[in-house]
């Protein structure tokens, strides 16, 4: 019996929050582990429909770097990296949108459709959804001077079709976007996932952002968890490089989708079974909130 009651402390618990959320947009940002562990993904893809049919509007936005990563390997293609970011000639492109677009963004649809969702996959060029542009990435020499390195088809997104997505929502699916962005000649770009994902939020005006990594969130100089931070915060945490590394595009994506209208950006721990779940519906939560 006490067990039945912990289950319905927890419905409680949860209850505020359904209020809060229900009818409002997030956009999850799906990769790292969460992609690669069989019943992370499953697990994954119940979270995405129970959010679903208990009236929130999910936006999956997913990655898919190791998987391009393994292909371009059967291919003989050498990757080349610039400051984190792949040089992406022609023949990587094709490589990155045909496992983008047409592997892992069919598998993640699949899942969610299995467990009982509606979801529909889309790219960058579906509906013009992602209207991109080259992006230069700047490369600092050694005489300190900064030059813009031309790094091939990686854009980055100048507009988002939200009513494309609007379009869904109301037709009750679940967009599933693959971070593959169309250019003003059709050309396609590579695009990072978590700047989509921050873009498309911004877009939507979300109520919430969450960005799934293989870490537990931001964390200060001594590895102590911080479980919430604003973005002046942020920003002082990556002064004095307690944020460093790959941390430091994450949470400035997540500023750049609070500047856009997004309410609140979680960075939270995808190895974590229904992080996503644990992250909204609970007082704890599960990473980092960022807030504007």
């Amino acid at each position: 019996m006490q067990d039945l009651i912990n289950k319905a402390n927890v419905l409680m618990e949860a209850l505020p929050y359904l209020k809060r959320f229900a009818g409002t947009t997030i956009v999850i940002k799906y990769g790292g582990h969460a992609m690669a562990d069989a019943q992370l993904k499953e697990s994954f893809a119940r979270d995405v429909v129970l959010l679903k049919y208990i009236g929130l509007n999910p936006v999956i936005v997913h990655g898919g770097g190791p998987q391009i990563n393994d292909t371009l390997k059967k291919y003989g293609i050498v990757s080349e990296f610039v400051r984190g970011m792949r040089v992406t000639d022609a023949a990587t492109m094709g490589v990155v949108e045909m496992v983008l677009v047409g592997q892992v963004n069919k598998e993640v649809v699949g899942l969610i459709n299995r467990h009982g969702g509606r979801a529909v996959g889309l790219s960058g060029k579906d509906g013009e959804l992602l209207l991109a542009e080259k992006m230069l990435q700047e490369v600092r020499q050694e005489d300190g001077s900064v030059e813009q390195v031309d790094i091939g088809f990686v854009g980055d997104v100048i507009h988002v079709n939200q009513a494309l997505i609007d379009t869904l929502e109301q037709g009750k699916f679940i967009p599933v976007i693959a971070p593959v962005g169309v250019g003003a000649g059709g050309e396609s770009y590579n695009i990072n996932a978590d700047v989509v994902a921050g873009r498309v939020a911004a877009a939507l005006k979300a109520e919430k952002l969450i960005l799934l990594t293989d870490v537990q969130g931001v964390k200060d100089k001594q590895g102590n968890l911080l479980t919430g931070i604003s973005v002046g915060e942020m920003r002082r945490l990556i002064s004095d490089e307690s944020i460093v590394g790959g941390m430091i595009p994450k949470v400035e994506c997540c500023a750049d989708a609070l500047a856009g209208g997004v309410k609140k950006a979680h960075i939270i721990d995808g190895r974590v079974e229904h992080a996503v779940l644990l992250e909204i519906f609970t007082d704890k939560g599960v990473g980092t909130e960022i807030v504007q």
